[in-house]
């Protein structure tokens, strides 16, 4: 022993312990038991641990790469941009969430499809009652000039669709509104005179029951909507057959393709300057529908904020809906309609068997029975539509 130390040992060197080179060596070196248990025969060092090398190296900063001379350790960036992408999903989703709700409460709602005695049972697919009023609701006095629609108040039915889908196809039947129909509680009449008789219930009714067809949804749009719808995508694209001038209407087309703005498209599904009358106006209602819906849900409209804004913001403000329908009820509705005007569907107009006039009625006209039959019967099982009672166009 010197300087009062035991052998082998030394003294402290700075705040760092040493011990002898013998005991060094052999803690760096040594391959312990199990911690916490010695090798058999041999005595108790408590620096012989398995971490005594450690101890002996001392610690460094992590920020300086490892103390043993291995690589630094790597920083959690993925967990970090994970956690930020997870955060931006979220408020996407919560935004998309709110602007759904909040279009969803735009739309105008009114309680259409109620159950009456005798109701129609059930149907196969899907069935919308698509009308067009004459509703001139949000128009100025000036705009009613402009667009020649007129003074009177109220709301009457200019165009009525029967939209069917499901696995027997899509189809779009135009309902002219000068059919001459039973209309429940107030005898035969022309079809539109069940809404100014009752407004839309009236209406379902009269067509259910003239059908056999249950209907399952419902939407309307007056004139100052439908303008607005049309001008927020930018026009409809339209290829017009030959040259149409109706004053009544405020319409002066040309012959050939065009794209027609809001105030032209309504006087376009609006006039009857032709030999077939209201007859050949439904099918330029069908054609113009389609044209429509096929522009509002393709990429060029969705993906453009300025013309899906607007026509969220037309649609749903000017849309009547029944009580039970939603906003993504409407967007199928749409699709719907898109695919029929891609010739994906069937588009055709009641079989018409001929024409009449009445007092206190005037002019009507009358369908096929045997042909609208078999129509009607073939939505009803949804089924595709037999090809010999679909009109030529």
């Amino acid at each position: 022993m010197s300087d009062g130390w035991p052998e082998g040992w030394t003294r402290k060197e700075g705040d760092r312990v040493a011990r002898s080179r013998h005991h060094s060596v052999r803690a760096e070196h040594h391959q312990p038991a199990a911690y916490g248990r010695e090798r058999y025969g041999e005595s108790y060092d408590p620096y012989d641990d398995p971490y005594a090398g450690d101890q002996l190296r001392g610690a460094g900063r992590y920020d300086q790469g490892d103390p043993y001379g291995g690589p630094p350790p790597r920083r959690r960036r993925r967990r970090r941009g994970g956690r930020v992408f997870g955060a931006i999903a979220v408020v996407l989703l919560l935004v998309l969430a709110g602007g759904y709700f909040y279009l969803d409460s735009r739309l105008k709602r009114e309680s259409v499809l109620v159950d009456y005695p005798g109701r129609v049972a059930d149907t196969p697919g899907t069935n919308w009652l698509i009308v067009g009023s004459d509703s001139r609701e949000g128009l100025s006095k000036a705009d009613q000039r402009r667009l020649r629609t007129g003074f009177a108040s109220g709301r009457r039915t200019d165009s009525m669709m029967l939209l069917h889908y499901g696995s027997g196809g899509t189809s779009l039947i135009s309902l002219p509104r000068d059919s001459y129909v039973p209309i429940p509680g107030k005898g035969r009449n022309k079809l539109n005179a069940a809404f100014a008789f009752g407004g839309p219930k009236l209406l379902v009714q009269t067509v259910e029951q003239a059908t056999g067809i249950r209907i399952d949804h419902y939407a309307e749009i007056g004139f100052n909507g439908f303008v607005g719808v049309v001008d927020a995508i930018g026009g409809v694209d339209m290829c017009v057959k030959e040259d149409i001038k109706d004053p009544k209407a405020g319409l002066n087309l040309k012959a050939g393709c065009q794209t027609l703005d809001g105030a032209q498209a309504l006087g376009y599904v609006r006039t009857r300057a032709y030999a077939r009358a209201d007859l050949q106006r439904v099918e330029n209602q069908q054609q113009f529908f389609g044209a429509l819906m096929k522009k509002a849900a393709s990429p060029g409209t969705l993906l453009n904020p300025f013309r899906s804004v607007p026509l969220a913001m037309n649609s749903t403000s000017n849309f009547l809906v029944d009580d039970g329908d939603h906003l993504h009820d409407l967007a199928r509705m749409m699709w719907a309609m898109k695919g029929v005007s891609g010739g994906d569907g069937v588009s055709t107009t009641v079989p018409i068997g001929g024409s009449g006039s009445a007092a206190g009625v005037g002019s009507y006209i009358t369908w096929d029975r045997a042909k609208a039959t078999r129509l009607f019967d073939a939505i009803k099982q949804d089924q595709p539509i037999p090809q010999d009672v679909v009109q030529k166009k």
